[in-house]
């Protein structure tokens, strides 16, 4: 059979557009230049056969029954809440910030009306908000702007929050009861067996090849009449023509401890103010597993290295702006996912957005 599409990156995007077009009896070529399905979201048992996720934590969470409806076609779920610290001075604070964080870093007794009080007395009013900065000072003034934000911010971005746009300080709640959950969405699992099982069911189809291993810029037959749906990096795509589209990058230092029950009291702590890394995170919390050790990962982000995060700003949205120009010229190409799309999606979101994908290829929007 004459392959009709060819789908170049194995993770969410990917994968869920493989799937719904061979559900539609389409024959689909996955590549994927890593070893492995899965993109980011990979996981795998360590030397230890502790579950661990080799590109730093994936929670699943979504406010969409249609998306966990979807998803739950491929694995059943483990119910999960996600907890983080931050450490301020030595000690763990809960984040993001609520109640309990400001009574224990100011000792303090408020209740939630003291603490909306508080944090309306704090604040330092912005008006326009345009950058992450004003955000963070127009909810929680520049005290805890600065013990919990900056630094961390500095280090997972490699810029100040002054020079980014308001949607990244956005995702960070902020809180007056004592809800130390860092997600507040309806649904929040984890995959029973773990992101790979799911992706390799999701990927089991007659009408779907994967090969592993390929990179698709290389493969000078790649395309021949085949659409191609492709959820790389843009700049990549068109060679760079522009100059490279600003990511952040991540290394990770992943660790076992042998006879360590538990490293943490939550799934993650971040170091704002402390150390190289930005974070780290304990698998056993996440997964539910039981095990005489425990599997930690710090995570130092990089400019160098496999691209993770677009950084939003003024000037990489104005690049982006022309790379997307050439994309709406380029025939028989469909561009998807966090890196296509130069957007900085939860999983969820982009589950919908290759299910959007999926439908116009098909017809169907």
């Amino acid at each position: 059979m004459m392959t009709e599409y060819i789908v170049v990156g194995a993770g969410f995007a990917g994968s869920v557009v493989a799937r719904e077009l061979a559900d539609a009896g389409k024959q689909v070529l996955v590549l994927d230049k890593r070893g492995h399905v899965g993109g980011n979201a990979y996981d795998e048992p360590d030397e230890a056969s502790i579950l661990v996720h080799r590109y730093g934590p994936h929670i699943f969470h979504t406010n969409s029954r249609r998306i966990l409806d979807y998803l739950s076609r491929f694995t059943e779920w483990r119910g999960y809440e996600h907890r983080v610290r931050g450490v301020v001075d030595g000690k763990e604070y809960p984040f993001p910030i609520n109640k309990d964080t400001l009574n224990q870093l100011y000792g303090l007794e408020l209740d939630e009306q003291g603490a909306a009080k508080f944090f309306e007395r704090v604040r330092e009013p912005r008006d326009p908000i345009k950058t992450s900065e004003d955000v963070v000072l127009n909810s929680v003034g520049r005290d805890l702007y600065e013990k919990f934000f900056l630094n961390y911010t500095r280090k997972q971005w490699g810029v100040s929050p002054s020079e980014l746009k308001a949607g990244v300080a956005a995702r960070i709640p902020v809180r007056t009861n004592s809800d130390d959950r860092y997600f507040t969405d309806i649904f929040q699992f984890m995959p029973a067996d773990g992101y790979t099982k799911m992706f390799e069911k999701m990927l089991d189809h007659p009408n779907i090849v994967v090969e592993l291993g390929v990179d698709f810029f290389e493969r000078s037959n790649a395309k021949n009449d085949a659409h191609v749906v492709y959820t790389g990096p843009l700049d990549a795509y068109f060679s760079f023509c522009y100059g490279r589209l600003p990511y952040r990058s991540l290394r990770f230092e992943h660790e076992h401890q042998e006879n360590v029950a538990q490293y943490q009291a939550v799934g993650t702590v971040n170091y704002p103010n402390d150390h190289e890394y930005t974070r780290i995170t304990e698998f056993k919390h996440l997964t539910g597993q039981t095990h005489s050790g425990t599997s930690i990962v710090r995570e130092y982000p990089t400019d160098s290295g496999d691209p993770y995060y677009p950084v939003p700003s003024d000037s990489s949205e104005a690049l982006f702006k022309r790379y997307e120009k050439l994309a709406s010229n380029e025939g028989n190409v469909t561009f998807v996912g966090r890196l296509a799309e130069y957007r900085y999606y939860n999983m969820d979101q982009v589950v919908a957005a290759a299910l959007t994908a999926a439908q116009r290829l098909l017809g169907k929007k």
